[in-house]
């Protein structure tokens, strides 16, 4: 027998074989999901802020018609004394008919032609414009008795109209006006008459009624907002941080602080509407707090905001080499002197992020805050210290918060509350990114390298 003697065949480096060539048919699979996913993501965001932007900015400008108006005083002020007091007798529905007069004067003096009575030309105005008369009024009793120009809210439909929301065909089918109202309300667009223009009031003005939903604002929303995360910032951070510290750098390993871990990783994943119950159980029913004040929506909020600043805090504490720590144990510190001195300071980028993320998610919850009361409809503006029956002075009477005042408009029936909500997600939008910037400028600021 001969031994037969078998070549190898021959491979080359630059000659991948058929297992390389599948291993990066993967790869290469892999890198097309990766960017279609990534595509897909773009596209949702797009397509969102394409429907919010589109229906939302709108929100930002407001309709208004001038006109001279008589304030004639046998009709608010009938005592003739211009005294304020007696003059805020006359409510708000003695003043629209001196809008309607002075209105339809207006028009005849203009040689403006309309085929409408008095009742059909004040439907044309906001129910809001009798009380802004009157508010100046009030504060200028010398006003009375004589011809002023005033610059006044048109009714939402009529603003609807010029924003391109209502139509002739849509208003032929609408009991809340008229296709003459509309073509009343052009000819005075082209005289000059009625402008549509930015809208300061839909950022500083308080709600108003379903009625009126031209003269809607965020102010109250705004403020309310603000308080809570006051209440947020004084306790999650300083709470958190100091829970972290103790229970990453300080605290014993043994049963009692792993079961500590595993309720704040649970607490983490639990629905913000328990923490809603659970306000509303201790802190109002239990400790007699003042309902839907942002005392309380803070509370709630804090509760909320502590495991996730907990855990991304130690995440960052956790991050620092132990070669930090032991070179400072080395040289003779102390275990709180390492921990300050060194440790923090390097995890100070991560635990920034942490809680700016936290305190945005804070300030976009909805469902805790429904379940305290804050979806009440408030017009005025909240004190910041008020007192309560039977309870120590609290922060503020009533309030609202941006979210909530989003779930509210979304539920009334006029369609310019619609368009009010999507203005009030633009707001908040541009809260979250001013906050999540200002955690990135953050974490390059204090970011070291060892």
């Amino acid at each position: 027998m001969s031994d037969v003697t078998q070549k190898a065949p021959k491979r080359s480096l630059f000659a991948p074989d058929a297992r390389t060539q599948k291993r990066n048919r993967a790869e290469k699979r892999f890198q097309y999901y990766g960017m279609a996913a990534v595509g897909v993501g773009i596209f949702a965001l797009i397509v969102l802020l394409t429907s919010i932007l589109g229906s939302g900015l709108s929100s930002f400008r407001q309709t208004y018609i001038s006109f001279p108006v008589d304030l004639l005083a046998e009709r608010i002020d009938p005592e003739g004394n211009r005294n304020p007091a007696e003059m805020a007798a006359v409510t708000t529905f003695g003043y629209m008919p001196l809008l309607a007069m002075s209105f339809q004067a207006h028009l005849e003096a203009e040689g403006i032609e309309h085929e409408m009575g008095a009742r059909e030309l004040a439907a044309m105005l906001s129910d809001d414009a009798p009380a802004q008369i009157r508010d100046r009024v009030l504060a200028n009793p010398d006003l009375v008795g004589t011809t002023i120009d005033v610059q006044i809210l048109v009714g939402g439909r009529i603003d609807g109209f010029f924003k391109g929301r209502v139509t002739m065909a849509s208003a032929e089918r609408d009991r809340n006006v008229s296709p003459a109202q509309l073509v009343l309300a052009q000819v005075l667009a082209d005289r000059g008459d009625v402008v549509t223009r930015f809208n300061w009031d839909f950022i500083t003005a308080p709600d108003a009624s379903g009625q009126r939903p031209e003269a809607a604002g965020l102010g109250v929303a705004i403020i309310g907002s603000f308080y809570m995360m006051l209440v947020v910032l004084a306790l999650a951070p300083p709470i958190g941080v100091a829970a972290s510290i103790y229970l990453e750098e300080f605290a014993a390993k043994n049963r009692f602080t792993d079961l500590i871990e595993v309720n704040i990783s649970n607490l983490a994943a639990v629905p913000s509407i328990v923490f809603g119950i659970l306000g509303l159980a201790v802190f109002i029913n239990f400790m007699e707090f003042n309902q839907s004040s942002p005392l309380v929506g803070g509370l709630v909020l804090t509760l909320m905001t502590l495991p996730t600043i907990i855990i991304t805090t130690r995440a960052s504490l956790r991050a620092v080499p132990p070669s930090i720590r032991q070179a400072a144990l080395g040289l003779g510190a102390s275990r709180m002197q390492s921990v300050f001195h060194h440790v923090l300071p390097l995890a100070m980028p991560g635990i920034l992020t942490g809680t700016i993320i936290g305190l945005a998610q804070a300030l976009g919850e909805t469902a805790p805050l429904l379940l305290i009361g804050m979806v009440a409809f408030v017009r005025e503006y909240p004190d910041l210290m008020s007192t309560h029956s039977n309870s120590f002075p609290l922060m503020g009477d009533g309030a609202t918060a941006l979210p909530v005042q989003v779930y509210s408009w979304t539920q009334r029936a006029d369609p310019a509350f619609v368009e009010r909500a999507s203005g009030a997600i633009i707001v908040l939008l541009v809260f979250l990114v001013v906050m999540n910037a200002i955690a990135i400028l953050l974490r390059r600021r204090f970011e070291r390298r060892w």
